[in-house]
């Protein structure tokens, strides 16, 4: 038997067809030290109601970033089936055992859901939720909405985001959804490495997908917190699930158009920020100095810039490794 004609082992506790509200959890048996038959239990609600698309909109993919969770959690509270034509399937901590931990991976394997997928139903833990999102719950959707941050190594200026695809009717769908997200920025991402992120997986199944960053620091403001919280409402009448328009929102347009948006740390010691987020940066210009740790007296060495344009991201907190992702900047463009 192949891994993808093998069952997966996640069971979810609710009916996700049944029409009205439903909150339950997508059990997946762990056996463990202090609990022979135990089970990761992650929390999801389904509301359905008249007939229309599907959307599944996730958070927690990663344990430490928080504006996702806090606006899913608040909509699964709040959302009715009077309110929604179709479905949306809420799942705000998908990574739960990250999440209740505080922590980019999982505790249980020091797995990277966000580096697991398309998974496998036999694999590790997290190898096991990847599967079960990529068989049994991207397949429902008609759009995907997965919300990110910085997590506490990083920090953004808070954009929603889509990807270059080879389809470009595709690609167009998903900025049509970015731009509907609302968001103070929206971004044309370019990833340091596509391999094994559910991006990649719901994208390769022809799904409209939007991502997001929304800040950093290993917490959330409550300023990020709503732009979470309009956003998903946006998207999801965008998606003509909840009625209305999306609300106005004014949004400048990022490109990341080469590798060299990227600065990595080349040596390990204290980061001193010349610029801060948003504001604009000219190539060759001095972004950051990362000064010795060891002892005084030591030059510090100068952080440039390879590409213009503003500080979309930096490293935090203060102190950085060789290797670290020190910054990244993206060029101010015209919207798709």
């Amino acid at each position: 038997m192949t891994p993808a004609s093998r069952p997966s082992p996640v069971v979810p506790t609710i009916d996700l067809a049944a029409p009205g509200v439903r909150h339950g959890h997508l059990r997946l048996p762990y056996s463990r030290d202090d609990s022979a038959w135990g089970s990761v239990m992650i929390p999801i609600t389904v509301v359905a109601g008249g007939e229309g698309p599907t959307a599944l909109v996730t958070g927690g993919n990663h344990g430490d970033e928080y504006e996702g969770p806090a606006a899913l959690f608040d909509l699964a509270q709040r959302l009715t089936p009077e309110a929604v034509s179709g479905r949306v399937i809420i799942v705000p901590a998908m990574n739960y055992p990250a999440f209740a931990a505080g922590t980019r991976t999982s505790p249980i394997d020091r797995g990277n859901l966000n580096r697991s997928f398309p998974g496998r139903p036999d694999g590790t833990v997290t190898e096991k939720i990847a599967d079960y999102f990529t068989r049994h719950l991207v397949p429902l959707a008609d759009i995907v909405l997965d919300f990110h941050s910085g997590g506490r190594t990083l920090d953004f200026v808070p954009y929603a985001a889509a990807h270059e695809l080879p389809d470009k009717a595709q690609e167009a769908r998903c900025f049509a959804a970015v731009a509907a997200f609302g968001a103070p920025y929206s971004m044309r991402m370019r990833e340091i490495d596509a391999v094994g992120m559910y991006d990649t997986t719901v994208e390769e199944m022809g799904k409209v997908f939007v991502t997001t960053e929304l800040g950093g620091g290993g917490t959330a403001s409550a300023r990020t917190i709503a732009i979470a919280r309009r956003g998903v409402a946006n998207v999801l009448r965008h998606a003509g699930i909840l009625a209305g328009q999306p609300e106005p929102a004014a949004s400048r347009f990022l490109d990341m158009p080469s590798d060299d948006c990227f600065v990595f740390a080349e040596e390990a010691g204290l980061v001193a920020f010349a610029k801060d987020l948003g504001e604009e940066v000219s190539e060759g210009e001095v972004v950051a100095l990362i000064h010795p740790i060891a002892r005084t007296g030591l030059a510090p060495l100068a952080m440039r810039a390879k590409h213009g344009g503003i500080l979309a991201a930096r490293h935090f907190p203060g102190l950085v490794k060789p290797g670290d992702c020190l910054f990244v900047t993206a060029t101010v463009e015209e919207a798709p």
